[in-house]
């Protein structure tokens, strides 16, 4: 406590989790009990301060005419109230625990209610909330229930039977809520700082006899396949479970056949629950979860999980979602092959939870608990690490576990994140592991493992996760506790940083997940982009981030990190993701028609999907059918003969598509919906030359222009100028991309920041001098040299155009000077083309942008997108959109005339109606203004990677664009 304390601290400012409350209690969806929901418009006044108002606002009689409204649930800084505040680690306000400073918003909201006419007369009440940020102190009819911390678990108080504090009109409900308070220590969760009543407030009627709690437990035996059910409750009652034919009393176990529960097969069983006050309606699921031999396993097999981190978000509401948004967000999942979410860093809505049991996905269920902003002060005064706060640390576990503790699908209890290490997590800990052993417990932040049952880091980059695959790495802290560590499976809590362009390396991250036992996978850092929603003056809706709101304090787009835009539209790294993960390996060597099929699922077979194939040349389809696959069980592949390929031209590219779909409809998608591919090369590009002959056709002068075939070229500068009458600029080489967020990394990264050292360098300014414009032979020769000022690196770039008459064909050759200590961000060329040719069609990799670490989901084939289609819209601009291994590209207008491109070697290629540098200048989408006259084409060499450095590891050292000799060649011919 702080030295200048004499008085009694006020409520929002002890250490204590609140008073008046009810213990925790199991969250039950269905129950015959009478519920009313108090959500809706409720009047609210916002004050400075804490104190600035006295509490005779929540007499019944008070005169609240003059006060706003607001929707509950829902943040009054959302509402036209202040703003929000964005900081991923610090504490936007002096760290001085348990205080907070006396600019503390404060929101006092009313809300008059009758009891509907069928409300019971017997009986007592509950008032409950579900979701309050920070703390709050509750009035009902001028009597003081009392106050609650715990922003995102819930929270109940006892209001009696009607006609003693309840009444059947008139109630008046009055809730104060401080945006700051002793629990805003505990909440520096990486999000928005969003006050208010964000989650249901909901009044429920408790009969005599009602349920106090209740206590599911339904283990299954992999072994005889049969689940054992014991359901305890207060008080006590029977059980039944019509599909297995069980009626039971509470308390008492019976041990049947079932079929078991997992993230694959969610099979749930109905069941009621019946005391002399109440039924429950619940669904059950068989399971059983163990740490054996070191493996974290379920019903006895080993999981690998394909997760990703959640937080709850909306980018109108905030954390305020609906059961339709939820839902949304885990069909997305599914449809993804995401199997597991990582609840970060709090419970989430309570139904999300029965959604998952519903759908399928693993789950670890994260405590309402984070202390980063204690990290940067060397951990001292960490609430988790001062007894004093030890209670409201327990209260916190309390509230997660008991609520939640009847879901299937929570495989682990975490005990919070980024807190540090000490005496309160272990006393959790312990909570925990008595209350319900049944389940592992996580906790990232202590690598001696001492309170948990797995493994858990952040962004271990991808030479560790291989040591610790193999239980062979460096030895940390006391030897008992190494021990015990090693033995320990592993899992990667956070890694890949979704954050803008990315993230890359995920592919090897899986190999290594797949080849390792111990590593069991991980959770992608994270779910959703956190942007809010505004429009530009011209009516264009854009996505805020941290700044925009005024902050003084505040960690830039940091929130918009996530695999989904702030609209829930897949970004390129979801597509990405969802092919890495994909639970059907399909290999194998298409010129001599095999294919090998492995099933990666943890639990099911392949009896759920059905295969086909299609035939390709030229990307164009010309056979197709289905393919039978065995009903493989998990771990198991199987060789096939593919049919015999149909007929091609002599010269074409041909390859195999093969696809895994489902054979039925789910719960999550319709039949048919694509769950895994894969491409195999039968015949290889035929080689395309590179150089055309010359045909007859020289270069000639004519004045201040050089004529070559359908070319013409500035006579000073060797620039193509007009291509069969369509005007060009350029093409010159390019090396300058606007950095990705992962491009510029993070302040703390220990590696080299590669969009810094470009910008240092000067990339991003490069000049051009021209040496040489040299006509002989029937070719154009342009001899260069690219370099930025203030350094003596520099690129020698020389230029041989050639014709057959009707088309131009450009040798690009590069040859590096000085010493290049960093990769290149990108090598090619850089053209502008007529802003009317704004369809683009393609042979190569799509339809999605890659990057050479982000390719897996890149499927060769013909592709066709307006320009404007082409861009990916990130929050915060930068370099996106291009396309791999393209063959060749068309761009054409409206009427059929255009432009056609073709590489050797294949290229990357992008087209957008700005330049690199507007996209690099541009904060938020608005800021790009679409050029009237100009399209800008890249026709790319070579791209460096992407990586996940803005929190994670950079790029590896295979997709590192090395700054070396270079040759490549393009072929330009007017369409139309």
């Amino acid at each position: 406590m702080s030295s200048t304390q004499h008085t009694p601290l006020p409520y929002y400012e002890d250490v204590s989790p609140g008073s008046g409350g009810l213990p925790p209690r199991a969250w039950s969806p269905a129950s015959d009990a009478a519920r009313l929901s108090l959500t809706g418009t409720w009047a609210f006044r916002l004050s400075p301060t804490a104190t600035a108002e006295d509490d005779s606002f929540a007499r019944p009689g008070h005169d609240a005419r003059g006060w706003d409204e607001i929707p509950v649930p829902g943040h009054w800084v959302l509402h036209g109230h202040g703003a929000p505040i964005y900081t991923n680690v610090r504490y936007p306000f002096p760290v001085d625990p348990p205080r907070v400073p006396t600019e503390n918003p404060t929101g006092d909201h009313l809300r008059v209610f009758d009891l509907p006419a069928d409300w019971p007369e017997g009986g007592d009440a509950v008032l409950r909330f579900e979701g309050v940020e920070s703390c709050a102190r509750v009035w009902l009819n001028g009597e003081e229930l009392g106050t609650f911390k715990g922003s995102r678990l819930p929270h109940e108080f006892a209001v009696g039977a009607v006609g003693e504090l309840l009444r059947r009109r008139g109630n008046v409900l009055a809730v104060r809520v401080h945006q700051w308070s002793s629990g805003s220590y505990l909440e520096d969760q990486d999000q928005w700082w969003l006050p208010g009543i964000f989650r249901e407030v909901v009044l429920e009627h408790r009969p005599e006899g009602s349920l106090s709690d209740f206590f599911v437990h339904a283990s299954y035996d992999h072994i005889t396949g049969e689940g054992t059910l014991r359901i305890d409750a207060d008080p006590g009652g029977r059980v039944t479970v019509p599909e297995l034919g069980l009626d039971l009393a509470t308390g008492e176990s019976a041990t049947v056949a079932v079929e078991p529960w997992s993230a694959e097969t969610p099979r749930l069983y109905e069941a009621e629950l019946t005391t002399v006050g109440e039924s429950v309606g619940l669904r059950v699921g068989f399971r059983t979860v163990a740490v054996e031999d070191g493996l974290l396993r379920v019903n006895g097999r080993r999981v690998l999980f394909r997760g990703v981190n959640r937080h709850e978000f909306h980018p109108e509401y905030g954390r305020a979602l609906d059961l339709a948004t939820m839902r949304r967000d885990l069909v997305l999942m599914k449809r993804h092959n995401v199997n597991a979410v990582r609840t970060s860093h709090y419970p989430p809505h309570p139904a999300f939870l029965g959604l998952c049991d519903e759908l399928g996905l693993w789950v670890i269920d994260e405590c309402d608990l984070e202390t980063h902003g204690f990290a940067g002060l060397d951990w001292r005064g960490n609430p988790v690490d001062d007894p004093r706060w030890t209670p409201a640390l327990l209260d916190r576990a309390a509230r997660m576990v008991e609520r939640d503790k009847n879901h299937p699908s929570i495989v682990m209890w975490s005990l919070g994140n980024e807190c540090g290490t000490g005496r309160g997590l272990s006393a959790m800990a312990d909570w925990v592991r008595e209350r319900d052993p049944s389940r592992v417990i996580h906790y990232e932040g202590d690598l001696s493992c001492a309170d948990t049952d797995v493994y858990s880091r952040m962004y271990a980059p991808h030479d560790e996760v291989d040591r610790i695959g193999q239980r062979s790495e460096p030895p940390w802290g006391d030897p008992e506790l190494d021990r015990k560590r090693r033995a320990l499976p592993f899992i990667q809590c956070e890694y890949a940083h979704a954050m803008g362009n990315g993230p890359g390396g995920l592919s090897e991250y899986q190999r290594l997940f797949e080849a390792h036992e111990r590593c069991q996978g991980g959770f992608v850092w994270e779910w959703i982009d956190h942007g809010f929603a505004r429009r530009a003056p011209d009516g264009r809706v854009f996505y805020a981030y941290g700044g925009d709101f005024g902050e003084e304090l505040h960690d830039g787009n940091f929130v918009c990190d996530g695999l989904l835009f702030p609209d829930r539209t897949p970004s390129p790294g979801l597509i990405e993701y969802k092919k890495v993960i994909e639970p059907v390996r399909i290999e194998g060597d298409g010129a001599a028609g095999t294919v090998r099929i492995t099933n990666h699922h943890d639990v099911t077979d392949l009896s759920h999907l059905v295969f086909s194939w299609t035939y390709e040349a030229e990307g164009e389809v010309v056979g197709s059918g289905e393919l039978t696959v065995p009903p493989l069980a998990p771990g198991e592949s199987a060789d096939l003969k593919l049919p015999a390929p149909a007929a091609t031209e002599p010269g074409d590219e041909t390859g195999w598509t093969i696809e895994a779909r489902l054979a039925t409809a789910t719960a999550w998608a319709e039949a048919g919906h694509p769950v895994a591919w894969g491409q195999l090369p039968a015949v290889g590009r035929a080689q395309r030359p590179r150089a055309l002959a010359s045909g007859g056709a020289a270069a000639r002068r004519d004045g201040d222009r050089i004529v070559l075939g359908p070319g013409v070229f500035d006579a000073a500068t060797g620039a193509l100028t007009a291509l069969g009458g369509l005007a060009v600029t350029g093409p010159r080489l390019d090396i300058w991309r606007a950095p990705t967020d992962n491009d510029n990394g993070a302040s703390w990264q220990p590696d080299e920041r590669y969009g810094l050292i470009w910008r240092r360098l000067g990339l991003h300014r490069v000049r051009h001098r021209v040496d040489a414009v040299e006509a002989a032979d029937g070719a154009l020769t342009v001899r260069t040299r690219v370099a930025p000022a203030a350094t003596d690196l520099g690129l020698e770039t020389v230029y041989r155009w050639t014709t057959d008459g009707d088309r131009l064909s450009l040798s690009v050759s590069v040859t590096p000077r000085g010493q290049w200590t960093c990769p290149l961000p990108r090598l090619g060329l850089r053209l502008g083309v007529p802003a009317a040719l704004g369809d683009a069609e393609w042979f190569g990799g799509g339809p999605g942008e890659a990057y050479p670490d982000t390719r897996a989901a890149s499927r060769l084939g013909r592709w066709a997108l307006s320009v404007d289609d082409l861009q990916t819209p990130y929050v915060r601009p930068q370099e996106n959109g291009a396309r791999a291994d393209v063959r060749w590209v068309r761009l054409t207008a409206p009427d059929g005339t255009g432009l056609r491109v073709e590489g050797a070697p294949p290229f990357w290629f992008t087209a957008r109606r700005w330049t690199t540098e507007q996209l690099d200048a541009a904060e938020h989408t608005p800021d790009l203004v679409a050029s009237a006259d100009t399209v800008w084409v890249n026709l790319d060499h070579g791209q460096h990677g992407i990586g996940s450095q803005s929190c994670g590891p950079g790029v590896l050292e295979p997709h590192h664009l090395v700054a070396g000799p270079a040759a490549f060649a393009f072929t330009f011919a007017r369409v139309g």
